[in-house]
């Protein structure tokens, strides 16, 4: 997309994701099957803060990187705690109104469990 329309931070958040994706797997934060161990939310904790970290390390684009630099840091300084919050959501049954038509709210709280989080992304946007 980048190379088509010429957009320059395009190119950034490809590079920095796929910088972000490779420390992803480097550091094996893949989901377990096992419960209480790092589940699909935990693993996408990970990759938000992989690629928040690479977005501001990187010094193409100095808005990008001011922008990204804060949410890198919250993310980090508080990993423990949200991997102890999105962890200890596992292991109990959730209703989220339904298999075919689940509940929109319903779902988006038994998948954002972890409050720091959530309180992260929403000052970073």
């Amino acid at each position: 997309m980048s190379r088509t329309t010429g957009n320059e931070k395009a190119q950034i958040l490809a590079d920095t994701l796929d910088k972000a994706n490779a420390k992803f797997l480097d550091m094996n934060k893949s989901p377990s099957r096992k419960v209480n161990e790092l589940d699909n939310r935990g693993s996408h904790f990970y990759l938000a803060l992989y690629w928040a970290q690479a977005m501001a390390e990187q010094a193409e684009d100095t808005d990008l990187q001011a922008r990204f630099s804060k949410l890198a840091k919250v993310l980090g300084d508080n990993e423990a705690k949200i991997i102890e919050e999105l962890n200890s959501a596992q292991g109990q049954s959730v209703d989220i109104g339904g298999y075919y038509r689940p509940d929109p709210k319903l779902t988006e709280k038994a998948m954002r469990p972890s409050l720091t989080m959530n309180s992260a992304l929403e000052t970073f946007s």
